[in-house]
């Protein structure tokens, strides 16, 4: 990135206005509907910002990514950090999954389909999945112990982490069949 681009003083201004307007068009339209012109149109700037401050329109989507994971990995580790049982935990972050993250849950799903076919974006999703897996470690090592689970705390992390991906992608897909069964179940088993 050029130096001018990083002293401009409109700069956060604008970045801030891309970054709404590219998490905005990746839940409404999806990364194939996205075009430079598009973003700065729904950003109300100039379309040459997107490339100037950004370099591409994939440096911005994968740093809309970071920006929102910035906030829920903030409010995770806040609630795995309460001081209240497990169960209240996962009871909470439940709920986040199914029912107040899908926002962001789009943003992941339309990120990681862009990365299949461009391996440029594979390592910053890389690491965004390696700051959840961070959490989830953090979180799940004492109750795994407490529960008596015995399969090893990174499988453990594994499984949570794509069953999340599972009820994510059928939720978005409009499929909810089993889901409630599945959760009560498993608060169920968490409660005992």
């Amino acid at each position: 990135m050029r130096e001018a681009a990083r002293k401009d003083p409109a700069r956060p201004a604008a970045d801030e206005a891309l970054l709404d307007a590219a998490e905005r068009l990746l839940v409404g339209v999806g990364h194939a509907g996205i075009t430079t012109r598009r973003l700065a149109e729904e950003a109300g700037v100039n379309h040459g910002l997107v490339h100037y401050y950004f370099g591409s329109n994939e440096n911005l989507l994968v740093r809309t990514l970071e920006r929102f994971t910035e906030r829920l990995i903030a409010r995770q580790r806040e609630l795995y950090a309460a001081d209240m049982p497990f169960v209240e935990k996962w009871r909470t972050a439940m709920r986040y999954l199914v029912s107040e993250d899908v926002t962001y849950e789009k943003v992941w799903l339309e990120l990681q389909a862009l990365a299949w076919n461009n391996a440029e974006l594979r390592e910053p999703l890389a690491r965004v999945n390696a700051e959840w897996r961070a959490v989830l470690t953090e979180a799940f090592d004492e109750p795994r112990r407490e529960l008596g689970i015995e399969m090893p705390l990174d499988a453990l992390v594994s499984l949570v982490m794509t069953f999340n991906i599972g009820i994510i992608v059928e939720r978005l897909g409009g499929i909810e069949t089993g889901h409630d069964a599945l959760l009560e179940w498993i608060d169920e088993w968490l409660s005992t």
